[in-house]
C-alpha cells in the first residue's frame, strides 16, 4: 500500500486512542504506516504493577521492541553531561521512568527467550530534530523516528514479531485497542496531517535493515537457559562451558551487553587469538551500539603489552628471537640429555617449558618435581624432570643474555605489575573466552583484575576444543566457580551430520576440562539443525585433491538475499599449518579466486575465500568449510611413541575444532593412502 494513503488512514485511526494529543496522533499515525512493513503497533498502555501511569507506545516488528514515550516540549531537548535537559531543566527523572517500563517489558520477555538486547527504550519529541543516544535511550525528533526505526537491523521474524506481540499486549493491558485494517479506509486526508517521514528515506532504511538481517538473528532470541546466564547475579566468579557450537561466545556478548546497560564500569573481555577480538568487537558493536565504547575486546597478550607500555615497564618480545635462544639451550643440555629417551625432537620439550614451566609459573625445581603436569599424556621420571629444568635454566640464561623476552615473560611480568599497583580506572567485569588455550598465569593475570567480586569474573570455554599442549585446574589460580555457571548442551551451528562427523575425530581421546578429566571424547549434546551435509573427497595424488578443492569453491551457489557479500563470503579454507596456508594463498590466488587472511578478518561480509589455520579459527563460524589433507598429519603420528601419541590427540582436537566451524557443507579432502574416515 502507498505510504501516503496508509498514513491518512492511520491519522484517522489514531484520533481514537485515548492518548490523542496532536503529537501523539502524529507519531501514532506515522507509526502506524509501518504495520504494512511487518510492524504492530500498541497505543496507550497501561503499565502493569501501577494504577494509572500509562506505556505511550511500543513498536515491535523486524528490528526489535521499542519502548516509545511521545513527548511535546516547547525547549529542545539536550545531552548535557550524560543528563537530559530542556531549557536548562534536567529531565532525567522522565528517562528514569521509560528505562523501568523497558525493564518491565524485559522481565517478560525473557520468559520467550528474547534477549534484552532487542529492547530499546525510545523517546520521541515532537517539533524537534533529534537523533542522540543517552545510555541505552534513543532520543529522536519525530521526522527522524520512523527511518531511524526501520533502518534497525532486522532481529526478528515474522512469527517472532507475532509472539512478541501477543505477549505484550497481555502484559500491558489495552484502553483501548483499535487495529489498522486493509479495509477500513478514508480517502479524505485532514488538512492537519502533514506526514513526518520523507518515502525516499523510508525506502532507502528498509534496505539497510535487510542487508543487516543474518547476523542479528542469533543476536536477539536465545534459548531461556542462555538468557538466563547472560542475566544472573553470580556472587563470584563463574563459568559457562559446554561443547562446539553451542552457543558460549554468544552468552558471553550478551552477558557483557547486560553488565555495561546495569553498570557504569569498564569491561574487559578478552581472548587467547589474536584475530578473533575484533571480529568479536565488530559484532558486539551491532549487538549493543550504546554500550559499545564501554567493552574492551583485546588478545590476552595484547593486553598486557599494553599495560607494561602505559607503566613505563620495558619488554622485548620477540618470537624469533625466543625459539633462537631455545634452540641453542636444546644443542648444549637438552638432545643428549634423558629428553631424549621421551621425544628426540626440540618441539615437544619446548611445549613443555611455555605451558608447563612457565606457563604456570614453576619457580623451582622442587616444585617443578611434583606438579600434576594437566594436559600431557607423556609421564616424566625424576631424572628427565631434572633434564628439562636443565634445559629450561639454560634457555632463560642465554634469553636473558640476548635481551629478549618470550610471551610468557609479558604476562609474568604483567601479573608482578598488577599485584603490585591494582589498574586505575578498575575494570568491574572481565569476560575470558575460549579460557582453556590460556596458561595458568594468563589466568591468574586476569583474575588479579577483579578479584572474586560479585559478576567480576566470567571463564568461558570447553578443554575439548583446546588447541595447545598442558592445561590446569581452576584451583591452581586460586578460583572456585562451585555453584556459578551453566552447561550449555544444545548445538545451534553444526547440521547434525557435521557435528557427529566431528566427534568421531576425538571420541576416543580423553581431555581435561578445567575442572575434571573426561575419559573420552562422547558427550550428551543435542543438534537442531539437520540440512547440511559432510563432502568427502579422495584423490589419487596432490594435485587432483587441489583441483578438487578449487572446482569445489567454484561451485559454490550465488549470494543469499541479506547476506551483504558474494558467493565465497561464507566460505573457508582451513589448514593445520602457516606453510599450507601460505601453499593454498598461492594456488586460489592462481586459480582467479580472491583469498582473505584470518588475521585480516574482521567479521564484515567480504566476497573472498577466508583462509587461515586451524588455530586461527577459533571462535568463528562460516556456511562452508574446505579443510584440504585434513587427515594427513593425524595419521602420520599414529602408532608413534608416546609423545607422538600426545602430539595426535592435540591434532585431533585442532581438527575437530576446524570441523565445528562449518555451519551447512563440510568439504574434507584426502589423498589416497591418507583417508582418516
Amino acid at each position: 500500500m502507498d505510504l501516503w494513503r496508509r498514513y491518512r488512514e492511520a491519522y484517522r485511526l489514531a484520533g481514537r486512542y485515548e492518548a490523542a494529543a496532536e503529537s501523539e496522533r502524529k507519531v501514532a499515525a506515522t507509526l502506524l504506516t509501518l504495520t504494512g512493513r511487518g510492524w504492530r503497533l500498541l497505543v496507550d498502555r497501561r503499565w502493569p504493577g501501577t494504577r494509572s501511569a500509562n506505556v505511550d507506545m511500543i513498536l515491535i516488528g523486524p528490528g526489535g521492541v521499542f519502548v516509545i514515550d511521545v513527548k511535546k516540549w516547547r525547549h529542545p531537548p539536550e545531552v548535557v553531561d550524560g543528563h537530559l535537559t530542556a531549557g536548562g531543566e534536567s529531565r532525567g527523572a522522565e528517562v528514569d521512568k521509560l528505562l523501568a517500563m523497558t525493564r518491565t517489558a524485559e522481565r517478560h520477555l525473557a520468559s520467550l527467550g528474547m534477549s534484552p538486547i532487542a529492547l530499546r527504550p525510545v523517546m520521541i519529541f515532537a517539533g524537534h530534530r533529534l537523533d542522540e543516544t543517552l545510555g541505552r535511550v534513543r532520543l529522536l525528533g519525530d521526522q527522524q523516528a520512523a527511518p531511524a526505526l526501520i533502518a534497525e537491523p532486522a532481529r526478528l521474524t515474522a512469527p517472532m514479531v507475532r509472539a512478541v506481540t501477543s505477549h505484550l499486549e497481555e502484559v500491558f493491558p489495552a484502553y483501548e485497542s483499535p487495529v489498522l485494517g486493509e479495509g477500513d479506509r478514508d480517502d479524505t486526508p485532514p488538512a492537519e496531517a502533514d506526514p513526518l517521514f520523507d518515502r525516499e528515506e523510508i525506502e532507502r532504511a528498509a534496505l539497510r535493515a535487510v542487508l543487516d538481517a543474518p547476523i542479528e538473528r542469533w543476536m536477539t532470541f536465545l534459548h531461556p537457559e542462555q538468557v538466563a546466564l547472560a542475566r544472573r547475579n553470580w556472587n563470584g566468579p563463574a563459568r559457562v562451558s559446554g561443547p562446539a557450537g553451542t552457543g558460549k561466545t554468544v552468552v558471553g556478548l550478551h552477558r557483557a551487553a547486560y553488565l555495561a546497560q546495569h553498570g557504569t564500569g569498564r569491561i574487559l573481555y578478552v581472548t587467547y587469538a589474536r584475530n578473533l577480538p575484533r571480529v568479536q568487537k565488530q559484532l558486539f558493536q551491532r549487538l549493543s551500539p550504546a554500550t559499545a565504547d564501554r567493552v574492551e575486546f583485546v588478545s590476552l597478550h595484547a593486553w598486557a603489552q599494553a599495560l607494561l607500555a602505559e607503566r613505563g615497564v620495558p619488554s622485548a618480545l620477540n618470537r624469533k628471537g625466543a625459539e633462537t635462544a631455545f634452540s641453542i639451550a636444546w644443542l648444549r643440555t637438552g638432545r643428549d640429555s634423558p629428553l631424549a629417551e621421551v621425544d628426540p625432537l626440540p618441539g615437544y620439550w619446548q611445549d613443555e617449558i611455555d605451558y608447563i614451566i612457565k606457563g604456570r609459573g614453576i619457580g623451582s625445581l622442587e616444585e617443578y618435581r611434583t606438579v600434576l603436569r594437566h594436559g600431557r599424556r607423556t609421564a616424566l621420571h625424576a631424572a628427565q624432570r631434572e633434564a628439562a629444568w636443565l634445559l629450561y635454566e639454560e634457555y632463560e640464561l642465554i634469553r636473558g643474555e640476548r635481551g629478549v623476552h618470550d610471551f610468557n615473560d609479558v604476562l609474568s611480568m604483567a601479573l608482578r605489575e598488577l599485584r603490585a599497583r591494582p589498574a586505575d580506572p578498575p575494570y568491574t567485569a572481565v569476560i575470558v573466552d575460549e579460557v582453556q588455550d590460556l596458561t595458568l598465569v594468563g589466568l591468574r593475570l586476569l583474575h588479579t583484575l577483579v578479584g572474586d567480586a560479585p559478576n567480576g569474573l566470567l571463564l568461558i570455554g570447553d578443554g575439548q576444543q583446546a588447541v595447545y599442549p598442558g592445561g590446569f585446574r581452576l584451583s591452581d589460580a586460586g578460583i572456585t566457580v562451585t555453584g556459578r555457571g551453566g552447561v550449555l548442551r544444545t548445538n545451534y551451528r553444526n547440521a547434525s551430520e557435521i557435528f557427529d562427523a566431528a566427534v568421531e575425530i576425538v571420541s576416543a581421546d580423553p581431555f581435561d576440562d578445567l575442572e575434571e578429566s573426561r575419559p573420552n571424547g562422547r558427550r550428551e549434546v543435542e543438534t537442531t539443525y539437520h540440512d547440511g551435509r559432510v563432502i568427502r573427497a579422495q584423490a589419487q595424488d596432490d594435485v587432483e585433491h587441489d583441483r578438487l578443492l578449487v572446482e569445489a569453491l567454484r561451485r559454490l551457489p550465488g549470494q543469499v538475499p541479506g547476506d551483504g557479500g558474494g558467493p565465497l563470503s561464507g566460505a573457508a579454507v582451513l589448514c593445520p599449518a602457516i606453510r599450507d596456508v601460505q601453499h593454498y594463498h598461492r594456488l586460489l590466488t592462481r586459480a582467479g579466486i580472491p583469498v582473505l587472511r584470518l588475521e585480516d578478518y574482521t567479521g564484515h561480509p567480504v566476497n573472498a575465500v577466508k583462509l587461515g589455520t586451524y588455530r586461527r579459527a577459533k571462535g568463528l563460524e562460516f556456511k562452508y568449510v574446505f579443510l584440504p589433507h585434513h587427515d594427513a598429519l593425524t595419521r602420520a603420528l599414529d602408532g608413534g611413541n608416546a609423545a607422538d601419541r600426545e602430539r595426535s590427540e592435540i591434532l585431533r582436537r585442532q581438527l575437530f575444532v576446524a570441523m565445528t566451524r562449518a555451519r551447512d557443507v563440510l568439504w574434507l579432502g584426502s589423498v589416497a593412502g591418507n583417508r582418516g574416515d
